[in-house]
């Protein structure tokens, strides 16, 4: 593993602790603002972070040809699933939703086959089941209702199609300038929802300092950085590589619930560990088997 290996790797563990973090963080926040205002809301902090970032960068100049696929980022990647993932947190809870999030590296990998036509090795496979069934372990099986599923799932696949087209098409780019451009995309798409919502909102929305400091963290941290860190890392590795790290983020919302709401730790949470841990370190590690590597999916 060279140096350049181990910095992505470090971008792609920070990206997931973030995400595993959000978790706990809107989950407070949603109790004080109504769910898809929260999510404008983030998007506008986002967006300001960013332009406060790139305000001395030479602006960048997107092909004619690139603009379908940086609306594809901001309308489908980031408006569409992140609502689509709030609304399935809601009716499926927040367990059911982050073990059906932890399918984006099963999906991602499947497209990156088709669309990049990237291998799908024996050590991909083999750690993407580990990983997945130790989140399985970690969550447990819960009864949900079908909307909440199937709002889920939408999340997770327009989330890793646009993940794909992204390395596709934006290595070209500046991570963060388009990472701000597909933001604000994402902003405006989400006002309107966010108007309705809030018109038909009986309750009102309550505003005090942990709430704006939850928000300005879901904002910066949890969107800004972490969505230009996910498309750097896009750019340098394969996106089946980059799914790999996906079950840190249940296993840092799992942990996070166990330090701030004493939640307690079981022993189907101790194996669940250590099949996530396992499952990534094969899916990075393993070298390609002659016998036991799975050539290119075709369509």
């Amino acid at each position: 593993m060279n140096h350049s290996s181990r910095k992505v790797y470090l971008y792609l563990l920070t990206v997931f602790i973030l995400w595993g973090s959000l978790y706990v963080v809107s989950g407070f926040v949603m109790g004080k603002i109504p769910t898809f205002t929260v999510c404008f809301l983030r998007f506008v902090i986002a967006f300001a972070a960013l332009t406060l970032m790139t305000r001395r960068r030479k602006k960048i100049h997107i092909e004619k040809a690139d603009y379908k696929y940086l609306f594809l980022m901001g309308f489908l990647g980031y408006f569409l699933s992140m609502d689509f993932q709030f609304l399935g947190t809601k009716y499926a809870g927040s367990g059911m939703a982050s073990l059906l999030n932890s399918l984006n590296p099963v999906v991602i990998s499947i497209l990156s086959a088709v669309i990049l036509k990237e291998k799908l090795t024996f050590g991909k496979i083999f750690g993407i089941l580990l990983s997945v069934t130790g989140v399985y372990l970690i969550l447990g099986g819960e009864s949900v209702s079908g909307a909440g599923v199937c709002f889920s799932l939408i999340s997770v696949v327009s989330w890793s199609f646009v993940s794909v087209m992204t390395r596709k098409s934006m290595q070209k780019y500046d991570s963060l300038q388009i990472t701000r451009y597909g933001i604000m995309i994402a902003m405006f798409c989400n006002l309107p929802v966010c108007l309705c919502e809030l018109h038909g909102k009986a309750s009102t929305v309550t505003l005090d300092l942990s709430c704006v400091a939850g928000l300005l963290y879901m904002g910066i941290f949890c969107t800004g950085v972490s969505y230009i860190l996910w498309n750097k890392s896009l750019m340098l590795l394969e996106a089946g590589t980059c799914s790999a790290f996906y079950p840190v983020q249940p296993l840092v919302s799992t942990v996070l619930g166990i330090l701030f709401f004493h939640e307690k730790t079981t022993v189907s949470f101790l194996a669940g560990t250590s099949f996530i841990v396992v499952g990534i370190l094969s899916a990075l590690l393993m070298k390609r088997m002659p016998t036991g590597s799975i050539k290119y999916f075709r369509g």
